[in-house]
């Protein structure tokens, strides 16, 4: 049995990984840290075989393969796209993947690295990736401006309750957004949602640049268009 902890501060991303891990019959996920010291507390009590830990979850990366070694605990980094894999490998990690990995290579990924080999995510855009990106533009397209920023907000994690506060409208409001997003995308809840929009970059980019035009207001303003 392959005891695997997940450390990311995207809890929605994490627990997708986990969902992805999980059905395979020789991996048990032990632990999910959203904090360092989560992640710290998980190494000492589990022995893991691998940490899946995102790039950017800690800025002491030397302390969490020092952490991980004296746990005999392989290191597989969860990148942003635009990151190079080499600064982690090079540091002392023995795998890298980016935020777009299919299941099938997170799980070859995984498995790889539990058996001692080192494996790095290929950079470079495979064909399933481009058809991907085709239906994430004709599914961008179907959505309004309130829409793709409810999803970016979404994919950080937030509730009902917080986007409502975020767009100055109320929950109810938000929640009859999420089904009209639900049928024009047929996926079934706000997990499908996320991971959706993940694997698919231009979505995923049109969300955030639409989110990032957000401004914070207080409850009772208008929804802006």
């Amino acid at each position: 049995m392959l005891k695997l902890i997940l450390a990311d501060n995207q809890a929605i991303f994490r627990a997708g990984i986990a969902k992805v891990l999980a059905v395979e019959d020789e991996m048990r996920i032990v632990a999910q840290a959203q904090t360092p010291e989560q992640m710290y507390m998980a190494l000492d009590k589990f022995r893991a075989a691998v940490l899946v830990v995102a790039g950017g979850f800690h800025s002491d990366f030397p302390g969490i393969l020092a952490a991980a070694n004296k746990a005999k605990t392989r290191v597989v980094v969860l990148a942003d796209t635009g990151e190079s894999a080499q600064k982690y490998m090079g540091a002392g990690a023995q795998g890298v993947v980016y935020r777009n990995v299919t299941s099938a290579a997170l799980v070859d990924c995984v498995r790889k690295v539990s058996r001692g080999e080192n494996w790095v995510q290929d950079i470079a855009v495979p064909s399933e990736l481009t058809e991907n990106d085709m239906v994430g533009l004709r599914v961008r397209d179907r959505l309004t401006a309130k829409e793709l920023r409810i999803v970016a907000l979404i994919v950080q994690g937030y509730k009902n309750k917080e986007i409502a506060t975020q767009l100055g409208t109320t929950e109810q409001v938000i929640k009859n957004y999420l089904r009209n997003v639900y049928d024009k995308i047929g996926v079934s809840d706000r997990l499908e949602l996320a991971l959706f929009t993940i694997h698919h970059r231009i979505l995923n980019e049109a969300a955030a640049a639409t989110a990032a035009t957000i401004p914070q207001q207080g409850a009772g303003a208008a929804v802006p268009s």
